[in-house]
């Protein structure tokens, strides 16, 4: 690292330092030990989760992503400042208008004046990353523009670096944050938000999904401008209907809520299970509402795409836990993919049993399906095992969802939408085009393995030949054995060469006639006291390592 950064990576963590203290969060950065339970108020009697939302909103959009992927962690996040987090999702301080113009008249080489009829300088929502403002293009077609905040990007990739400092360092100090790797979240955090900071992959997005429900009059997705979008500013087209967040339910008739909610889980069911590519971020800013029956999705940003295979294997997993079948799960997690070792498939086949007959005397309909697949993944976080980047966006997307679709709807069952889907992926795949697809791909593989065989058995033996093939046998225990053994070896060492000078000691003290006293030389003392130290620490290691 350069000396220029690294003095501005310290003046930024005092900054972040002097923001935490002002906040009430100073002892984080003391030199004493973290308290295990920081006060529940601070300064001007504000709540911990109030303190650190405001906090993380005033150090910028690196922190207020972070705080957004907080919030959809509950498992490790207490219930008081996931609430609070759940407010940095669509709650971002504006930037100045002069800031927004700079960066669109840069990225699009005009003036606003000459790119739009219209430009509204009050932005209608602020991001972490970009806010968006309502404009006119000369066609006339009503459009909102996306910026981007000036110097996001440099400001990103350096609060990245202070991310991670501040994740190992706090993974050592906080005995109770030891069951996360904070690293790998913050590695995470990072793979995320590097995607989001280039709107030309939201914009590609967008398209995908406007293509998936072309024709779809219950779902709207914006059409995108290519001519005004860049990396860092995206033009799209201004579609209707009120956010979920700013939607008022409770004037609404329980039917049109059940409606609203159904429409919302068929959206994304359809996405999972019919497209393979879903958006991965449906909270309530995202989905805008036109009526109780037809809804516009936003903010493409953040998705995950899933194979057929992927969605075939994520079926079977889903009615094997509506039936109660906890024998297969553990099949069901290697078929998509999770990697866990044979022997501790017996004890995540019993935990997740035990979390199936729990659940076994509920209704359907009275089953949390957050709780549930929080319960069966967090047991799989429990005996180590790390789930694939895509089952773990598509984990927190369904968590998300039933918690949106509870929160419109307190009586809906997200699964009972999910199962129609699930039971018609099944049925396909038994449909004579199907299976006579299947067994051509497998034909084709095999005969392309067949071919392959003779080069393969031929480069074998050419590297036979050539000496480069190295044969390794690692039996279980044998590097403890080899330390032990080097060990050993070392102390039979030290015990020759302390026998050795005690011995040429004495030869040294009985003829050498030298500073003579009581008739032994003086000579042998170095030596003396040299076997002696020797030995001693030879005692010393032998009694601690408690093998004598």
């Amino acid at each position: 690292m350069a000396r220029g950064e690294r003095r501005q990576n310290l003046a930024r963590l005092g900054e972040i330092a002097q923001v935490a203290a002002r906040h009430g969060f100073g002892y984080v950065f003391g030199r004493k030990d973290i308290p295990p339970e920081p006060l529940e108020e601070g300064p001007a009697g504000k709540s911990r989760g109030r303190r650190l939302r405001e906090m993380l909103d005033e150090l910028g959009p690196t922190f207020v992503k972070f705080g957004q992927l907080l919030s959809t962690r509950p498992d490790i996040v207490p219930p008081d400042i996931l609430e609070e987090l759940r407010g940095l999702q669509d709650d971002a301080r504006p930037e100045p208008f002069e800031q927004v113009r700079a960066v669109v008249e840069a990225e699009l080489g005009l003036t606003i004046e000459q790119i739009f009829e219209e430009f509204d300088e009050q932005p209608i929502a602020a991001a972490s990353i970009g806010q968006v403002h309502r404009a006119r293009l000369p066609g006339g077609q009503q459009v909102v523009v996306k910026v981007q905040r000036p110097d996001a990007e440099r400001q990103i990739s350096g609060d990245i670096q202070l991310l991670y400092q501040a994740a190992k360092v706090a993974q050592d100090r906080i005995r109770r944050l030891q069951f996360i790797d904070l690293v790998e979240t913050v590695d995470e955090f990072a793979r995320t938000i590097r995607r989001e900071l280039d709107y030309g992959i939201e914009a590609r997005n967008a398209e995908v999904f406007r293509r998936n429900f072309g024709g779809d009059e219950t779902v709207a997705v914006p059409k995108v401008y290519w001519r005004y979008t860049t990396p860092r500013v995206l033009t799209m087209e201004r579609v209707e209907g009120t956010t979920l967040r700013q939607l008022d339910l409770a004037e609404w008739s329980a039917a049109d809520r059940v409606t609203l909610a159904n429409r919302i889980t068929q959206t994304w069911m359809q996405m999972v299970f019919v497209h393979g590519f879903f958006h991965a971020d449906p909270h309530p800013a995202n989905i805008l509402v036109r009526d109780p029956d037809r809804i516009s999705v936003v903010d493409c940003g953040m998705t995950e795409q899933l194979s057929q295979r992927d969605r075939e294997a994520l079926v079977r997993l889903l009615i094997d836990i509506i039936d109660q079948d906890a024998e297969r799960l553990p099949r069901r997690l290697r078929a998509l993919g999770v990697r866990f070792p044979r022997a501790k498939e017996e004890e995540l086949a019993d935990r997740l049993a035990v979390i199936v007959q729990r659940y076994s005397a509920i209704a359907i309909g009275d089953i949390d399906i957050r709780e549930v697949l929080r319960e069966i993944f967090g047991t799989v976080y429990a005996i180590g095992v790390t789930l694939p980047a895509r089952w773990v966006m598509l984990d927190k997307t369904v968590a998300t969802l039933a918690g949106v679709a509870l929160e419109i709807s307190p009586d809906f069952d997200v699964f009972a939408v999910a199962r129609p889907y699930a039971v018609r992926l099944v049925a396909d795949r038994y449909r004579p085009d199907r299976i006579a697809g299947r067994v051509r791909a497998d034909l084709t593989r095999y005969a392309e393995a067949m071919l392959d065989y003779p080069f393969q058995v031929s480069e074998l033996l050419d590297e036979f030949k050539d000496g480069d093939v190295e044969i390794r046998i690692k039996p279980e225990g044998f590097d403890q054995a080899v330390e032990k053994l080097e060990a050993t070896a070392n102390r039979v060492v030290l015990s020759v060469i302390a026998a050795s000078l005690f011995l040429t000691s004495a030869v040294i003290a009985v003829f050498a006639h030298y500073a003579d006293v009581a008739g032994l030389s003086l000579l042998a003392l170095p030596g003396l006291i040299a076997a002696i130290v020797l030995l001693v620490w030879l005692c010393v290691g032998i009694f601690r390592s408690g093998r004598w």
